[in-house]
């Protein structure tokens, strides 16, 4: 079913709005053990590591619900699902304060991370109200929920010293649990779950929901959002203590800190949606990849003093970036990765209309595991390197890694298409159109399939796209 005829719809403002500020407090609630955790290390004399464990805990479970999550919104309705996550998660955030041991605490964190999964709920909701054509400027404002990460580190440590970390979570479990009350009350059923019901055509197979996850490119874009949004979750939890071991700073400074990193993350994922739009989602992939790339690399060279042997005797110099320097450079950071967040989800109600739910349930969960496991990683490679940057060094990694593939696998499939391009004789393949079957469009590289080869579909392009 094409959206388009639902543009001069007068309820779609109204479901991006709810479905953004609601992602937002999903987002305040995931991100909460980055500030209440620096608490918790103390009471429980945890190490670096098992910290990174701690915040990276509700991150798990967000990342792994997501295709489930994202399924059932297509299959069940995203006003529906949405609702029932929230107050899932509410009981949660109520039960945590009474949770004693840290195994307790982990245990309980697992269902709090369930507010994660919430995004890719909003996508499929989102992507249903709205035509293809603007879905990029729709879903970039609809990422901009992950202000809730922003808000979480300015105002959550403060909060905490005013009432306590146990109180802090209990008012967290509040605002969502209100939250649920005003989306489901003031919300409606998106238009394509509507049709559906009102035809009685069943819902979409969970096998046919799966189908597309079958294809590299779909696993591709996960890579590219393993870093963009993974590196930014990841980056969220850790800076707090980042800041405090680096630079001996109280708590409420290292969240403000934080949230100047996390702010232009947020704010210009929107952005990022509207010249994803205008320019196409390959072109501000690479613009994000360099971005960030330039940033990692300044952030990773750790303070340094140099003596080399001159003409005259030893000359000594040293190389630092400033706290202030540094905090310019996270900033720029967030810049890059929110386009790169906006970029990626461009294209998959772009190649996938149909299976939105699936596919970016799939890219948001690998993303989110991004989220989960690089805490960890900051943490043993702190224990293992001895130096505060380390974490930085491995998102530069990662980062290139992918920047590579995707350029090679963008000329890959040029060079295939039209052989003149070896030649540099051309640039840019067009963009194709999406297909409403579970096969990507055609400039989907038609070996990039993992378990078959599909018969490559017929069609045009426009220009911009992977």
């Amino acid at each position: 079913m094409d959206n388009a005829q639902y543009a001069e719809s007068g309820n779609k403002g109204r479901a991006l709005l709810l479905s953004t500020v609601s992602f937002g407090v999903c987002f305040a609630v995931w991100t909460i053990f980055s500030i209440i955790g620096v608490e918790l290390q103390r009471e429980l004399s945890l190490s670096e590591t098992a910290f990174g464990l701690l915040v990276a805990t509700p991150i798990l479970t967000g990342s792994l619900s997501r295709i489930l999550l994202g399924i059932w919104a297509q299959q069940f309705g995203g006003r529906t699902v949405f609702t029932a996550l929230m107050c899932v998660v509410a009981a949660c955030a109520f039960a945590l304060p009474y949770a004693q041991t840290f195994a307790q605490i982990l245990a309980v964190g697992l269902g709090l991370g369930l507010a994660g999964g919430s995004f890719s709920i909003g996508v499929v909701y989102v992507s249903n109200w709205f035509p293809r054509e603007q879905q990029g400027t729709a879903l970039g404002l609809f990422g901009m929920g992950t202000l809730g990460a922003a808000a979480t580190s300015f105002g959550a440590p403060f909060l905490m010293f005013a009432i306590g970390w146990r109180e802090t979570v209990t008012a967290y479990g509040a605002l969502m649990l209100a939250m649920a009350a005003v989306f489901f009350l003031s919300s409606r059923e998106d238009p394509v779950t509507a049709a559906r019901r009102e035809t009685g055509t069943r819902p979409i197979l969970l096998r046919e929901c799966l189908a597309p996850l079958r294809y590299l490119q779909v696993w591709r874009f996960s890579l590219y959002y393993f870093f963009v949004f993974g590196g930014f979750v990841a980056l969220t939890s850790w800076l707090p203590r980042y800041f405090i071991g680096a630079y001996e700073l109280d708590i409420r400074v290292a969240g403000v800190l934080t949230a100047g990193f996390a702010l232009p993350a947020a704010l210009f994922r929107a952005l990022g949606g509207v010249l994803a739009d205008r320019y196409g989602a390959r072109t501000i992939m690479y613009v994000a990849f360099w971005v960030s790339l330039v940033c990692l690399f300044l952030l990773s060279y750790p303070n340094a003093r140099y003596v080399v042997e001159g003409i005259h005797g030893p000359i000594e110099f040293t190389i630092t970036l400033s706290g202030v320097q540094r905090m310019a450079i996270l900033a720029v950071l967030g810049f890059g990765m929110a386009l790169g967040m906006a970029a990626v989800f461009k294209h998959i109600p772009l190649y996938y209309s149909d299976h939105v739910g699936a596919v970016g349930g799939l890219v948001g969960m690998i993303g989110g595991l991004g989220g989960f496991f690089l805490p960890i990683a900051f943490g043993f490679t702190t224990n293992i390197v001895g130096i505060w940057t380390s974490c930085f060094m491995l998102l530069f990694g990662i980062a290139g890694i992918s920047l590579i593939w995707m350029h090679l696998a963008i000329r890959r499939m040029e060079h295939r298409r039209i052989p003149e391009l070896a030649s540099e004789a051309f640039r840019y393949l067009p963009e194709a159109p999406a297909s409403s079957s579970a096969k990507p469009s055609a400039a989907r590289d038609s070996q990039e399939v993992v378990s078959s080869k599909p018969t490559p579909p017929p069609g045009g392009a426009r220009r911009g796209q992977v």
